[in-house]
């Protein structure tokens, strides 16, 4: 199996993928195997739900309505073309996933097919419904990755190299146990926002995506602000409106009240709006409902800093700070070659 075979096959996941769209769930003609894969893969979406409290219709559907468009052929040439595959040398690749957002291992899973390689997947108990019908479907666009894919809730064995995601507990232990083998061992990471207090009411209401989307579970989500001395917080607040209805979640508001009461019985200094507070905070990550925010004196001053914590953050929101920023209410759009933690999965698949 070639190149070409595998992102052909990868478009046609994408074709399926367009069914199930941010905004509603259509059936299309066009789209091959729907016979046999459409209505399983609605009836996994409702397991997925039932399965995970926070996999919501909502953030489903978005996660893979953002696959749906990644998957086409020339995002998928214009992120491959920069890398000199060579013949296949069909190494197993251990994936270790993540659960905390729906499908946040896909694109590891999709890294180590594109590569031409076999990918051994132990998925989390979090988010176990949604990718092995899709990893099915593969099988039935293009028969020849058919053994190429397997999953596994037991004890890795029989790998060349692995992918693990998790905590930085967890991390230690995966750098103690896979020492000997090829490996990307990622920690906990969270994204933060810059301001200035001259963004318009549209990059603030983008923001307010970065922040909510996934219910801020995300590495991408935007969990601590860096503001100026004499940042006002109105504007903030009322961009972070169109988010109100997340109160109506269950699991989110059990975590705002929560929080809020542990705030207040702490007497620490914090504000809300009903369905957000945010706290003046040295950490990175924030508990759920809550974004930290700190202050900020000099802009260089504030780069020097922000560089020595690389390590901790993923995503840097802002405007005209940094060369590698993200654009307000972008964080959860990202593009096949924006690799977490900055790491070019690639290019370490190529070299084993």
């Amino acid at each position: 199996m070639n190149l070409q075979q595998r992102i052909d096959a990868f478009v046609k996941l994408g074709d399926f993928l367009s069914q199930f769209n941010a905004t509603k769930i259509q059936q299309k003609d066009t789209v091959l195997f729907n016979d046999l894969f459409f209505d399983t893969f609605k009836h996994q979406l409702k397991l997925a739900q039932e399965h995970n409290g926070w996999f919501n219709q909502d953030n489903l559907l978005f996660a893979i309505s953002g696959w749906a468009k990644s998957l086409t052929e020339s995002n998928l040439n214009q992120w491959l073309e920069q890398y000199n595959f060579k013949d296949e040398s069909l190494k197993t690749i251990a994936i270790i996933m993540a659960g905390n957002i729906p499908l946040v291992g896909f694109h590891d899973f999709l890294s180590v097919l594109i590569s031409g390689h076999r990918v051994l997947v132990k998925q989390s108990s979090n988010d176990k419904h949604l990718l092995p019908i899709l990893a099915k479907y593969l099988e039935y666009v293009e028969p020849e990755f058919k053994g190429r894919i397997t999953f596994t809730d037991e004890k890795l064995n029989n790998f060349d190299a692995v992918i693990a995601t998790g905590s930085n507990n967890t991390a230690r232990y995966f750098e103690y146990y896979f020492k000997d083998k090829p490996a990307i061992i990622r920690k906990n990471r969270n994204s933060i926002a810059v301001l200035t207090g001259n963004e318009s009411m549209e990059e603030l209401e983008g923001l307010a995506d970065d922040i909510f989307r996934y219910f801020g579970l995300g590495c991408r989500s935007v969990s601590k602000l860096f503001i100026p001395k004499d940042y006002q917080f109105d504007n903030f607040f009322q961009a972070m409106y169109k988010w109100h209805e997340v109160i109506h979640d269950q699991k989110y508001a059990n975590n705002y009240d929560y929080n809020k009461a542990v705030y207040l019985m702490s007497e620490f200094d914090m504000l809300e709006n009903g369905f957000l507070m945010i706290k003046e905070d040295d950490s990175f990550a924030s508990p759920i409902a809550t974004v930290f925010y700190e202050y900020y004196n000099d802009i260089v001053e504030l780069k020097t800093t922000l560089n020595s914590k690389k390590e901790q953050i993923q995503c840097i929101v802002s405007k005209e700070f940094t060369n590698n920023e993200i654009v307000f209410g972008d964080t959860q759009n990202p593009k096949l070659w924006d690799y977490a933690d900055n790491v070019d999965t690639i290019d370490f698949l190529l070299s084993i």
